[in-house]
Order: structure tokens, then sequence, then C-alpha cells
């Protein structure tokens, strides 16, 4: 007796309308992340995507599912942003350049306190995508260090709390108001991280990542 074969099941995919959608509705999300912070109406950020709340219900569930998909998405352009520049070769120093800037343009600092004991800091997708920020900070960085060209007594939790300061506005300011400001003043710091250093000894220890883990 013959067995039917079995049915291949047709897995269907997201429609490239419904990808945009997503899209926006993530781009709107972060804007206003960045704006006016989390707590802002989700009614909102469907006006902006340019869909329904129904769109938005329909691609996250609630506000931490579409917090964590903005977070994480800046994260992975901002790994991108490494990665290439890695990936190109050339001066280390550069890639390092590179990925400060980026860090900074997409205003992780202004995101990622987002995810705070209200939310799951420790759901699988939000690890990976800061390990891999991580990983790669710490390759630029060594690299950098390796050619000569950054000073060897700052750590990779010192970059981090620079960015983060800088790219954040000050108290009574809006965020993008100083967007201007925001690159001109990294670049001075940059500076200042080129080998060979200027001053000797700097104040205190390096930061580690682990250092700002346990903040």
């Amino acid at each position: 007796m013959q067995t039917a074969p079995p049915v291949r099941r047709r897995t269907t995919r997201p429609r490239a309308d419904a990808l945009r959608n997503r899209e926006r509705i993530v781009t709107a999300a972060r804007e206003m992340f960045v704006e006016h912070g989390s707590d802002v109406p989700l009614d909102e950020i469907a006006r902006r995507a340019g869909v329904g709340n129904a769109t938005v219900y329909r691609n996250f569930p609630d506000r931490d599912a579409l917090v964590r998909e903005v977070v994480c998405s800046v994260m992975d352009r901002t790994a991108r942003a490494a990665e290439e520049a890695i990936a190109e070769g050339g001066d280390a120093f550069s890639a390092l350049e590179r990925f400060v800037h980026t860090a900074a343009r997409e205003r992780i600092s202004a995101l990622c306190p987002m995810i705070s004991s209200t939310f799951d800091q420790h759901h699988p997708d939000l690890e990976s995508a800061r390990l891999r920020v991580e990983r790669l900070v710490v390759e630029v960085m060594d690299r950098a260090k390796e050619a000569g060209q950054l000073r060897v007594d700052v750590g990779v939790g010192d970059l981090m709390i620079v960015i983060a300061q800088l790219s954040r506005p000050p108290a009574g300011l809006e965020c993008l108001s100083v967007d201007r400001y925001v690159h001109r003043h990294l670049q001075l710091f940059l500076d200042g991280l080129r080998a060979p250093a200027r001053s000797e000894d700097l104040p205190g220890t390096s930061v580690t990542l682990e250092d700002l883990r346990k903040s």
C-alpha cells in the first residue's frame, strides 16, 4: 500500500506593503520616543507613521514589543556601521570615528534607558543586539590601540559614557535642537583620544563594560 507523499505547506511571507508599514511604525516610534519619551500615545505614533491604530497593534501587541523593536533596530544599525568600517580596512581610528558618530546619530543614549524595570531587560532579542554592539566596540577600539592610534588607558565604558552624555541634550533643551552641536563635540572628544596622548595619566581608572552594568 503506497502512502501519499507529504503535503508541502506554503510558507507565507509578509507582503511588501505590510513590511513597509512595519518599518514606518518603527521609524515614527523612534522619532517620537526621542522627542517625547516612551510614554507617547500609540495613536500618535500611528498618525505620524500614516497607518491605522489596528496596524500598529497587529505588528506590536503592546508598548513593550514596540520599544524593544525600536531599540534593537537602532543597535543593529549601529552594529552594521561598525562591521562595515572594520570590513573596509584602512585607518583604524577612522573606523572608530565612524562608529561613534553613527551611535550618536541613532540616539542610542536616548533610547536604551527606556529598557527600564518595567521592560524585560533580558529578552533574547535585546541581549543579542547588545552583545553584538559590545563585541564590535571592543574590536574597533582594540584595532585602533594596536595601530598605535588610540591611547591605551581608555576603556570601552569610557567611550560609551561620553557618547551617551554628548548625544543627550542638556536639561531644559529639546533633544533635536542640539543636533548641530553633537558631532562637533564628539569630534573634539575623539581628537583627545588619539595617541600619543597629550597627558600621561588620566585621573581614576578606565571604565569597563562590567563597570557600566554594575552602576
